[in-house]
């Protein structure tokens, strides 16, 4: 078996997984790929969460953990040493060698399997490897452009390819996909790549990089092929009622059977102290005055928003992501004001110590906000986390496609419709019912601008895609370089400003502004992020102690 590339072989080999999770055997290039099922199997281990996945919503202004305070890219502390900026770059390059290595020896199975499924197994096998190149491209840049097995005397002559040429090789390669991936499969193999995966990855790459038509066209291909659509329900697709919706583009399974979840830390660290969490995992402040009135205008222009009832006449999204004041919530009523300090328990039937106001827990949410999407009501008792990992939905694709049409100047009726398609589905009710939810209607392109990029952060939350919107909207020195703000402590508090002290004030970009609230406010944590630098991240170093040839990013 050849010696392949240092970069590639750091993380080590793992154990192959079908996609019901189980584990099998470590396969030898050697001997591997000799039939049908090993190929399978190749291609199947690649479906693990290792290797997809969006960015962690804690490198955006839409969350923050109590514990962690700041990380490497809010904290402006990112280099070349970074563990995660390493095993990013690791994981990527992992997938990409194993894919190589598969096209290198597929023909080795030729004889005994049918030449449509190894085209088929082919193309997944492309798609992944356009993904992993897609995502590297869009946080460091150039980077080394590896299509075949590498020996290790040949890996230290590799050197970095330009951005726009391994972007090409991408475009390729998910086309390949598509011509050859079928558009669905049979009920037992639904979370498998198909034509409507590459189209979506293409769609989201080309935005990322501002190829507009590409992402145009890539999108409308996927709403023409007609099997996605929105599900019914915005708060339920995020729980396990939704892993098998219509409207899931990619998804990554994770179940406890198959003991692929998150345990106990994560769990608590996102349920309410009441329930036996910590509270430490938050939303912002600036995320919950993101949304909308119902009105359709913003919190700072309507005159339906009250900083004393601030969930009231929102978008049903806030109540559907940020557990609302004052309602049950895991068996216990959530209410963190610093005089509340008993709360009735629904699991309890009776009052009890309020564990969720920090004038009796001092560790109780900071931000007074707790995360409600994605959390399912049965964690607290088990202790676990195996909802399906969301890696692409049929309503980014939506949007993608509205704003790719409005950067090209393209802004018509179909603009509009995608992007009231998701705002009608926040609010339970179908597009063309305009009297029950405030329908978009702005043609101009600078307002429509703001529209979407608020609608975006509305719409995905946790979901990791608000980090890579900072980068290429080129709004991070912004975003990331103000407070995390909080709740004043309990004795600081003033209960007629009870919970926040007044309307906070929106910049042209849709970013808060807490500056003018003094200490109705508490400065929780200060973000840090270098414009001259942090739009990429920088090349590990171990790669560049072993190949001085790969060049390092500005600033690193």
């Amino acid at each position: 078996m050849k010696k392949t590339l240092f970069l590639m072989l750091l993380a080590g080999a793992t154990s192959c997984h079908t996609l019901d999770l189980n584990p099998l055997s470590e396969a030898s290039t050697g001997t591997f790929y000799s039939n049908q099922t090993e190929l399978e199997l190749a291609v199947n281990d690649l479906y693990r969460l290792a290797f997809w996945g969006n960015d962690n919503e804690l490198f955006s202004d839409n969350e923050w953990h109590r514990g962690q305070l700041t990380n490497a890219v809010i904290g402006g502390t990112m280099n070349a040493d970074d563990a995660g900026v390493q095993t990013f770059w690791l994981n990527s390059y992992k997938a990409i060698a194993r894919v190589n290595s598969f096209i290198a020896n597929k023909e080795r199975a030729a004889a005994n399997t049918p030449a449509a499924v190894m085209l088929r197994l082919e193309a997944e096998m492309r798609l992944i490897r356009a993904y992993q190149y897609s995502r590297l491209v869009t946080h460091f840049g150039d980077v080394p452009l590896l299509t075949d097995p590498v020996a290790l005397e040949e890996s230290y002559g590799i050197a970095r390819k330009n951005q726009a040429e391994v972007l090409q090789f991408v475009f390729d390669e998910l086309d390949f996909a598509i011509a050859n991936l079928p558009v669905s499969y049979g009920a037992s193999e639904t979370k498998r790549l198909t034509k409507g995966a590459a189209l979506a990855i293409k769609a989201r790459t080309a935005l990322y990089t501002g190829k507009w038509q590409l992402a145009r066209d890539a999108a409308k291909a996927v709403m023409d092929l007609g099997v996605y659509a929105l599900h019914t329900s915005y708060s339920q697709l995020f729980l396990k009622a939704g892993e098998t919706s219509k409207e899931l583009i990619i998804s990554v399974p994770r179940d406890e059977k198959q003991q692929v979840f998150n345990g106990a830390g994560y769990v608590q660290d996102n349920i309410s102290r009441n329930a036996g969490g910590y509270g430490a995992q938050l939303p912002t402040r600036d995320m919950m005055d993101a949304y909308e009135c119902t009105d359709g205008k913003p919190i700072d222009e309507s005159a339906l928003y009250d900083p004393k009832a601030p969930f009231k006449n929102r978008d049903p999204r806030l109540t559907a992501t940020i557990v609302e004041f004052n309602t049950q919530w895991l068996g216990y009523n959530y209410m963190p004001h610093p005089d509340s300090l008993t709360v009735f328990s629904s699991k309890e039937n009776r009052r009890v110590p309020n564990k969720d106001t920090r004038a009796v827990a001092a560790f109780a949410s900071f931000t007074g906000l707790l995360w409600k999407k994605g959390i399912d009501q049965t964690w607290p008792d088990r202790l676990v986390e195996d909802n399906d990992a969301i890696v692409i939905r049929y309503a980014e694709v939506l949007l993608t496609y509205a704003e790719a049409k409005m950067e090209l100047g393209e802004i018509d009726e179909s603009v509009l419709n995608t992007v009231n398609l998701v705002r009608a589905r926040a609010y339970g009710v179908s597009v063309d019912q305009t009297a029950a939810y405030p329908a978009i209607t702005v043609t101009n392109a600078a307002a429509l601008r703001k529209v979407l990029r608020r609608e975006r952060r509305v719409e995905f939350p946790r979901e990791g895609l608000r980090y890579m919107d900072l980068i290429r909207w080129k709004l991070a020195e912004k975003a990331l370089s103000t407070p995390v703000v909080g709740l004043p402590d309990p004795a600081a508090q003033n209960r007629a400003k009870w919970p926040f002290p007044g309307v906070t004030p929106l910049d042209d970009d849709g970013l808060a502004d807490y500056s003018g609230f003094g200490t109705d406010v508490k400065a929780l944590s200060q973000r840090s992020f270098d414009k001259s630098r942090q739009y990429l991240w920088p090349i590990p170093a171990v790669e560049r102690r072993v190949n001085p040839n790969i060049t390092q990013n500005a600033g690193y």
